[in-house]
């Protein structure tokens, strides 16, 4: 069985790269570059989410599916520096080559942590790996927006057209999942100014458990489960997390229908 990892990032204005491109005054506050460039977004654009390449990534949660068992778990500490946690992300793939997962994640994730890791001069050798080294990879390899090596679930529902993309949010709720428990994204600066990675990182967790019980009834409607496999599955994710005692995963079990 290839071992199937569910993703999910969560990021914040680089400050520290506002600061370089733009060359602010090294004394003013983050909060203010912040606002600078949310407000400079909004004229140009009409909205503040910034570009890809300024956005600094403060955690990376995973879910992992493999033949035994599942786990979810956010990379590293909620201390570590950015490139740590990138680092740790690349250095699994290199390490079980899984199935990735996500839920937008060719249009954010995966470009975010493209861009953040030529900042930090990282590698990512099986990631990029389109057949130099294993010919299975010449046809299947986690970079082509149609193979399966990474699914992005949004894109493959909603058949390619960015039009008919949906909310993960909305889509969980109306399959009876918990969908954002906690925050949402728009909460996720605040939280990170007020010293809550924790609380991000908690929130990341839940966001990638709902990724993955969207593709499990992904599996389902595909035919790759049959109903009894599916509620097996279903109940795995039940019972582990009904062993942790943290408090998110207990508000999402009890909004879990």
């Amino acid at each position: 069985m290839t071992p199937v990892l569910v993703f999910d990032i969560e990021t914040v204005p680089d400050v520290e790269g506002l600061r370089k491109l733009h060359g602010l005054n090294p004394q003013l506050a983050a909060a203010d570059i912040a606002e600078m460039a949310f407000q400079a977004r909004r004229q140009a654009v009409g909205h503040d989410f910034l570009p890809l390449h300024v956005q600094k990534i403060v955690a990376i949660s995973c879910a992992l599916r493999d033949k035994t068992d599942f786990r979810v778990w956010s990379l590293g500490t909620a201390a570590d520096p950015e490139a740590e946690l990138i680092r740790r992300f690349f250095e699994g793939i290199d390490r079980y080559s899984p199935q990735l997962v996500s839920w937008n994640g060719g249009g954010f994730d995966l470009p975010v942590l493209h861009y953040r890791s030529l900042i930090h001069g990282l590698q990512a050798r099986r990631y990029w790996d389109m057949g130099d080294d294993d010919r299975d990879f010449k046809w299947n390899n986690y970079l082509s927006r149609y193979h399966t090596r990474h699914l992005d679930l949004m894109d493959l529902l909603a058949l390619y057209q960015p039009r008919a993309n949906v909310p993960l949010d909305e889509l969980a709720k109306l399959m009876g999942l918990p969908g954002k428990c906690g925050m949402d994204g728009s909460a996720v600066w605040r939280a990170f100014l007020d010293g809550e990675v924790t609380a991000i990182r908690n929130y990341c967790e839940t966001d990638v458990v709902n990724t993955y019980l969207v593709f499990l009834r992904f599996q389902l409607m595909r035919g790759i489960f049959d109903g009894e496999q599916y509620q097996r599955e279903c109940e795995l994710v039940r019972s582990t997390l009904g062993r942790s005692t943290e408090p998110h995963w207990q508000q999402f079990l009890g909004q879990w229908l």
